[in-house]
């Protein structure tokens, strides 16, 4: 069934139980009047023939001697004067044919037998045996329907004549139920013709309704027809011909609701890989709407402006750009002026050099102000960008001269070594005063194949062993195994750990060879003891450790070549630690920076990313901005 229809039917059941429930109550009261008027007038009609009987015994027992012993002989007296009063006669006969609701007048002497009556069949008999009209008089709604409109009954209505205070004749006024119903049956008939109208009125105002309410869904339909009619191969159910208009509508409803969640889904998707991009990018961005709000900032961006990301979005540009500093004086500027800036250098209150540029972004069209987009550009980063690079370059062309050289050289120690054995086998005798001589050489060939083998193990590709460990615990382990020698040299280990795991796809074996390299080196550096601190962190995807002494510090003409190979200023030294320990990091994907004075000490920073599983999982951390300033004054 149609949503019309059942409105319609809805609305007419309702307009037809409230009429009807007003009708019954209306006919109920209708009546009870009748019931009460009819009563009221039948009494009237009783007293009449009471008062015309009491004028007929009256004229009829005048002058008349009666033995008061002798019943039969009053009661014969009683009915002859009943029968000679015309008075009584006319009385009886004008009530019974003009009267709608009296069925028969009957008139009975004191022992119960009808004297006269208006139905010649029940004279000089027992009065009929009937129920007073009192309760009908005193009957309730339902019992009213049942005596009025069930079978034919007849009610009396009774008055009592006394003679000296004994009764001596009743008044029997019968009302039938049946004539009482014929009487009151117009009343009726229009109650139930105000109910057929009013039904008739309901249907047609049901119709008027419905297409009223209606009327909204369908303009919704067709605005939802215009929204989805550019997408005809739509998943969802195809909407019926002939359906009802609520479920078309939920339908279309429903198609449009999966479109929206589909492109949610990919809004989502796009946005998380926007936010992973964004926070990967060195450089930073902030976009901004026509009135000037942000409303995309880079998390490089961030570090730049020294403030945190949800402090940015949403904010004016004029409060975000503070005049307080010189990138956002400049900025500002820009923005109250409305002229670009082009990859225009700023050189900020701590010294670093930072590239500003801002596009306006306008609609081609009627050239209106769409946005704005601010790129910054740490300049600095580039440097040790194209320094790390070139630092790269110079370590692969080592390694190449290295590898090729080693292995050049190796085949003479060889030949040397093994003629070197047959020649002393030839001398025989070691107090020969040229056996001192041969050890010598042996000695330094051995060293020099040493140094040859070390430059071919530097060279050859390392096949690291990957494994997710807990970066804490291989920290721990190396300070747990240098904690002895540093005890020895008078050095002060001081550890801080993260309180959470920091999980990192590496070679446990390679990277703590690196991190022991550094630790042997600051603890060289400080001859008479000191403090030397480890502090692992965690900063967004990566971990950072850092590694502080308090030794003599690196000069800084030699800062940039300390992880060259071979390169050292201790006499006993290699120059292959530290080197080993950048190509490890950089085997990690990771990173290795110093930070040094002379006389402070050293400050060695590694980057380790963490695993992406790692990264995945945890809340987005404000990353910290790095002192690249080293240590505490």
């Amino acid at each position: 069934m149609r949503l019309k229809a059942k409105l319609v039917l809805a609305i007419s059941s309702l307009v037809l139980l409230i009429s009807a429930i007003v009708s019954l109550v209306y006919v109920t009261e209708l009546l009870d009047a009748a019931v009460k008027e009819t009563g009221d007038t039948n009494q009237m009609v009783a007293n009449q023939v009471r008062f015309a009987l009491q004028q007929a015994l009256e004229e009829g027992l005048k002058d008349r001697v009666v033995d008061p012993n002798n019943p039969a002989e009053l009661r014969n007296l009683e009915a002859q004067a009943i029968h000679d009063s015309p008075a009584l006669q006319a009385v009886m006969d004008s009530v019974n044919r003009y009267s709608l609701t009296v069925y028969d007048i009957n008139i009975g002497d004191s022992v119960g037998r009808t004297i006269e009556s208006t139905n010649p069949d029940n004279e000089d008999k027992p009065l009929p045996s009937r129920p007073n009209y009192k309760e009908l008089l005193n009957a309730d709604a339902l019992q009213l329907y049942q005596q009025v409109f069930g079978p034919p009954k007849v009610f009396d209505i009774v008055v009592p004549l006394d003679r000296n205070g004994e009764p001596f004749a009743t008044v029997h006024v019968g009302t039938r139920t049946t004539l009482l119903g014929a009487a009151y049956a117009p009343w009726l008939k229009d109650a139930f013709t105000l109910m057929g109208f009013a039904l008739g009125t309901a249907l047609i105002a049901a119709l008027l309704l419905s297409n009223l309410a209606l009327r909204p869904l369908e303009e919704i339909s067709m605005q939802l027809d215009y929204w989805t009619v550019a997408s005809e191969t739509t998943d969802g159910p195809e909407v019926a011909p002939r359906q009802d208009t609520p479920e078309r509508v939920s339908t279309k409803i429903e198609q449009i609701g999966q479109r929206m969640r589909n492109v949610e889904e990919v809004f989502s998707a796009l946005k998380e890989n926007l936010d992973q991009i964004l926070g990967n990018l060195q450089d930073g961005l902030l976009l901004f709407t026509g009135d000037g709000r942000a409303v995309l900032v880079s998390e490089a961006a961030r570090r730049f402006l020294h403030m945190e990301s949800g402090h940015i979005l949403g904010q004016h540009a004029t409060e975000i750009f503070s005049d307080a500093t010189v990138l956002g004086k400049r900025l500002r500027k820009a923005f109250d002026s409305g002229l670009p800036l082009e990859q225009e250098e700023v050189l900020t209150e701590t010294g670093r050099r930072i590239q500003a540029s801002l596009d306006f972004i306008y609609d081609n069209d009627t050239r209106q102000g769409l946005g704005a987009l601010v790129t910054l550009h740490d300049l600095e980063s580039v440097q040790e960008i194209e320094s790390e690079l070139e630092l790269s370059r110079r370590m692969a062309a080592i390694g190449r001269l290295t590898s090729g050289v080693g292995h050049e050289v190796k085949n003479p120690i060889n030949a040397i070594v093994v003629h070197l054995e047959l020649l002393k086998n030839k001398l025989g005798d070691s107090s020969a005063p040229a056996s001192r001589h041969l050890e010598v050489i042996e000695m330094e060939i051995h060293r020099l194949d040493r140094v040859v083998q070390t430059l071919v193990d530097f060279s050859r590709p390392v096949e690291l062993q990957l494994r997710e460990q807990d970066l804490r615990t291989v920290v721990g382990d190396v300070l747990a195994l240098s904690a002895e020698e540093l005890s020895t040299r008078n050095v002060t280990l001081e550890r801080q750990m993260a309180s959470n795991p920091l999980i990192a796809n590496v070679d446990a074996d390679l990277l703590k060879q690196a991190v022991i390299n550094v630790i042997q080196n600051g603890a060289q550096a400080m001859p008479e003891g000191g403090r030397l601190r480890v502090v692992l962190e965690e900063d967004k995807k990566s971990a950072i450790l850092r590694i502080a002494d308090e030794g003599t510090g690196i000069p800084e003409e030699i800062l940039d070549k300390i992880f060259d190979l071979y390169f050292t200023t201790k006499s006993e030294g290699s120059g292959i630690g530290l080197a080993m320990t950048y190509r490890i990091l950089q085997l990690h994907h990771g990173s290795v920076e110093v930070q040094s004075k002379p006389g402070r000490g050293t400050e060695f920073v590694f980057r380790i990313p963490l695993s992406a599983t790692e990264w995945g999982r945890r809340h987005l951390q404000p990353a910290s901005v790095e002192n690249l300033e080293g240590f505490a004054r």
